[in-house]
């Protein structure tokens, strides 16, 4: 039996050594990258999501086990990241402080080499990004129980920035603090869509407890982290940072609770071989109006993957359509589709096209 082992681990010895071979090596050439471009061109772009899309789906597709697809994808977005950041270094603005879910899908998408800056509000995501203080942003948009998130759609209607990319996080609630006597809790600090997603759980476990809503789940952490009788409800991460317990893990309502992010930016993205475009529609408030609309996407075979209206802000009772839907602005249908919309709608602003989330 020992001798099996001792064999078995000297190859993977051997192949430990190949791998970190192997991954200087790619590490070397995306500095040579690095080089190139900045021969070419003094405002090359070094991030490309749709040339990252692309390789992590290859990995999908090439993948035969026994490592799952979502495993094997992170370990290849990590060593992209890294290999990124020989080339230039990225600065992503999130949703702060340190610990929130927005962090966390700032990583997810660009890896840990990323350098995050928190950002007290949506607001001030976008503007760092449209200052230049940072390469992009991350923002929630979207959430599989309680629904959009209307500040991040209201700011697309004044903001020049385009989505970049999208990430899709699994979101996982545990209930944090101090004290493992549930008893004790006086108060429960959270975002206040976190307490809707866990609405029911509370009502059943602590029905008695005061809810308080406050800026974020990290904040509710930091706070909880100082207060007696006091609890948090926050991610796994925001327990590190802070020093709490996991008091309940997975107290969301729904176990398939995920949330959606926009990567945003200053650069509009090539195809990427499955993409999707986002749009902001007006149309005159009419009989028919929203009708007419539509027409152009089932006339083009255009699928649309969400469709929410918003106070326009301009006149009462005017509003205006946000729009995702399946293609790139530079596919021949899709290019057809907005011809027609534009004939057909008082204004039309394409927000970006971008990589569909791998994972």
């Amino acid at each position: 039996m020992t001798n099996k082992l001792d064999t078995i681990r000297q190859k993977i010895d051997a192949l430990d050594k190949k791998l970190q071979d192997l991954i200087s090596e790619r590490a070397r050439l995306a500095q040579e990258v690095g080089r190139v471009k900045q021969t070419q061109n003094d405002d090359a772009i070094y991030y490309r999501p749709e040339r990252e899309a692309a390789v992590l789906r290859e990995v999908l597709a090439r993948n035969e086990g026994p490592l799952c697809g979502e495993d094997m994808a992170r370990l290849f977005r990590e060593i992209m990241s890294a290999c990124l950041a020989l080339e230039q270094p990225l600065r992503a603005a999130f949703l702060g402080p340190e610990g929130t879910f927005t962090q966390a899908a700032a990583l997810k998408h660009f890896g840990h080499s990323v350098r995050t800056v928190p950002m007290t509000a949506i607001d001030e995501v976008f503007r760092e990004v449209e200052s230049a203080a940072v390469n992009y942003g991350v923002v929630p948009v979207e959430n599989s129980t309680e629904g959009v998130i209307n500040h991040t759609l209201d700011m697309f209607m004044q903001s020049s920035l385009v989505i970049c990319g999208e990430v899709e996080l699994r979101v996982h609630h545990h209930l944090l603090g101090n004290s493992q006597d549930l008893s004790n809790l006086k108060r429960i600090y959270s975002h206040q869509q976190s307490l809707a997603q866990c609405r029911e759980w509370l009502n059943v476990r602590l029905p008695d407890v005061e809810r308080v809503a406050v800026s974020s789940n990290a904040e509710a952490a930091r706070r909880a982290a100082s207060e007696e009788q006091t609890a948090a409800i926050a991610s796994d991460i925001a327990a590190d940072i802070y020093g709490l317990e996991t008091l309940e893990a997975n107290i969301e309502d729904n176990p398939d609770n995920t949330t959606r992010f926009l990567i945003i930016g200053r650069q509009s993205v090539a195809p990427s071989g499955d993409d999707k475009t986002s749009l902001l529609v007006s149309t005159p408030n009419k009989p028919g109006g929203l009708h007419q609309m539509l027409e152009p996407f089932a006339e083009n075979a255009i699928s649309m993957s969400r469709i929410e209206s918003r106070p326009s802000r301009l006149a009462n009772w005017e509003y205006v359509f946000f729009i995702d839907i399946n293609g790139h602005v530079e596919d021949k249908r899709v290019i057809q589709c907005l011809d027609a919309l534009r004939e057909k709608t008082s204004m039309l602003k394409v927000l970006g096209s971008y990589p569909r989330a791998v994972l």
